[in-house]
């Protein structure tokens, strides 16, 4: 006679499974996988398959997790380039744009790295060999005798490779001290 337990650990399967479906977030799927993995290998256990069990505990649930979530991990990152990152980070409008900027790929649980740069020709190169996915320089006014006060400081110029990227961050980057453009990066590395 099977007992009644087993009926509920065996429904918890199918509502792991609607549960990993229905998730939008990445790293809450993953802990959702490995609960369905768990559930998978208690079912196999409860009933007499222990070799099973066991299996799908180590190779389905333990290994296929580590290897999701460094998967996630390491394809979730927007890597930006910057110059000179003490002096500019002393401006008000860069602190704008990062707040913007991480607002923007929040909604797609994207994780920023910032990678200073010291002059523009290496800037230029880590976008052109794709080291980063985008880079964000000041723009210097060519006649700051008749800028206002708030305009001497200058503009960022944000140039981004990754047209999806682009997409998302065109409705986030709206400040009038940032302009946003869109780079083609071919794989002879010339820039468009």
């Amino acid at each position: 006679m099977i007992d009644k337990y087993i009926y509920v650990i065996v429904a918890l399967l199918p509502i792991a499974s609607l549960m990993l479906v229905l998730q939008s977030n990445p790293y809450q799927a993953l802990v959702v996988r490995a609960i369905l993995g768990a559930v998978a290998a208690l079912v196999y256990a409860t009933l007499g398959g222990s070799d099973v069990a066991l299996t799908e505990a180590l190779v389905g649930t333990m290994l296929a997790t580590t290897l999701y979530v460094v998967t996630v991990r390491s394809s979730l990152v927007m890597r930006l380039g910057v110059l000179n990152r003490p002096e500019i980070e002393q401006t008000s409008y860069f602190a704008e744009f990062l707040s913007s900027l991480k607002r923007g790929i929040d909604r797609y649980h994207l994780r920023l790295e910032i990678i200073d740069y010291s002059d523009p020709q290496a800037l230029t190169t880590a976008l052109m060999t794709k080291e980063v996915h985008a880079v964000c320089r000041q723009s210097e006014l060519r006649d700051r005798q008749n800028a206002s006060v708030q305009d001497k400081e200058g503009t960022l110029n944000t140039a981004i490779r990754i047209h999806r990227l682009y997409e998302i961050l065109q409705g986030e980057l709206t400040s009038p001290h940032n302009t946003l453009e869109y780079i083609t990066v071919t794989n002879s590395e010339e820039g468009h």
